[in-house]
């Protein structure tokens, strides 16, 4: 590690390390009264720090005033902080050198996956349902807030600092990503579109607890991309991000429980107990697993808690497109039949007396099958 101190009007830094921390003193060396009995402010001292790649890591700018260290003295003080810090390739940390990158290339996989999806809706169009373009729609959503997250980190490597539009861009398609996300999962769940056309009263009132918290989780989340680490509303505003995340994923679990009950009780579907694990997994990878990864790994692989979460979505995206897929085959689309009907089929088939006579029954999408 480089250390270059500067001497201003007087005024030096005294450097001293202790416990692998670096600590800056001001010292007078002309002035001969206290500094803060001065009527002309002192100069600002300077310091120029180079940490080589053996030294990289994450470091802690702390500030202490001394004068108020006695007991009973308060002396008030004004301090102003210019920070540059610069890697030789641009202004990100060594942990978001790899982000860009990442985010683009994540756009471009969700934009292949979205067309993939819109090719096979087409492809079966007598068999889709509204649900399946809403799925489509936050493919896209996902794969152009990627973009505008990667045009971002690319200014703010550049210049230092991010572009207010593109940032703004970033925000709203953020935004629009999370509402599309969990109002999706949470059809998914009821069950809207494939079994039913109707939410239930208890249902809708998920979404109306989902909506406003993930509106809520989005302006928490804006704040803390603006705000700087040290100050209290970070703090702050990133616990009220974990709570309320954490309830909207719980959340949407219920309309699922309560589709897997229903499944059980009239031996239906049992797809939504697979989507309710399918669920559970995608929330543990993307809230637990990876925060554990993010505190757990040095400081410049921190990027693979990015990584983690956005192959863990796409995961999780590919398998529910694939078991809601729109098929007239998909057996996890097909309604059994009433207790009645089975029944009368049986009879039926047992008197022989229909016997080469087909029966037509409407699926749960309006087409006809035959029996």
């Amino acid at each position: 590690m480089f250390l270059q101190v500067g001497r201003i009007n007087g005024l030096t830094l005294d450097v001293q390390k202790i416990n692998g921390s670096y600590s800056f003193s001001v010292s007078p060396l002309t002035f001969t009264q206290p500094l803060h009995n001065l009527t002309v402010a002192p100069p600002s001292p300077q310091f120029h720090m180079v940490i080589g790649q053996l030294d990289e890591g994450l470091y802690n700018l702390n500030f202490h005033y001394c004068e108020n260290i006695l007991p009973g003295t308060n002396r008030p003080y004004n301090l102003n902080v210019e920070v540059t810090e610069k890697n030789p390739g641009g202004y990100l940390s060594a942990a978001e050198i790899p982000l860009p990158r990442l985010y683009i290339f994540m756009a471009g996989v969700f934009f292949i996956i979205a067309m993939v999806w819109v090719y096979t809706l087409l492809k079966h169009r007598y068999s889709v349902f509204k649900i399946h373009w809403l799925m489509a729609a936050l493919a896209f959503t996902k794969s152009i807030s990627l973009v505008f997250h990667s045009i971002n980190y690319h200014f703010i490597n550049t210049e230092g600092h991010p572009i207010e539009g593109w940032a703004v861009m970033y925000y709203i398609t953020h935004l629009l990503k999370g509402a599309l996300l969990f109002i999706t999962l949470a059809l998914i769940g009821t069950g809207w579109a494939f079994v039913k056309y109707i939410l239930s009263d208890k249902e809708k009132k998920i979404f109306m607890i989902v909506i406003p918290l993930q509106v809520l989780a989005n302006v928490a989340y804006i704040i803390i991309q603006s705000t700087e680490e040290g100050s209290s509303e970070y703090a702050l505003w990133k616990e009220v991000l974990f709570l309320v995340d954490l309830i909207c994923c719980g959340a949407i679990l219920f309309p699922v429980i309560w589709s897997v009950y229903s499944a059980m009780n009239l031996e239906k579907l049992k797809l939504f107990r697979h989507y309710y694990v399918m669920i559970v997994c995608y929330i543990y990878f993307t809230r637990i697993i990876a925060i554990l990864l993010k505190v757990t790994v040095p400081f410049q692989w921190q990027w693979c808690y990015e990584f983690l979460v956005e192959v863990s979505t796409l995961i999780f995206f590919v398998l529910t497109g694939y078991k809601f897929r729109p098929a007239s085959n998909n057996p996890y689309l097909q309604l059994p039949l009433d207790e009645e009907d089975v029944e009368m089929d049986e009879v039926v088939t047992e008197s022989g007396m229909l016997e080469g006579i087909s029966k037509v029954k409407k699926t749960s999408n309006g087409r006809e099958r035959q029996k």
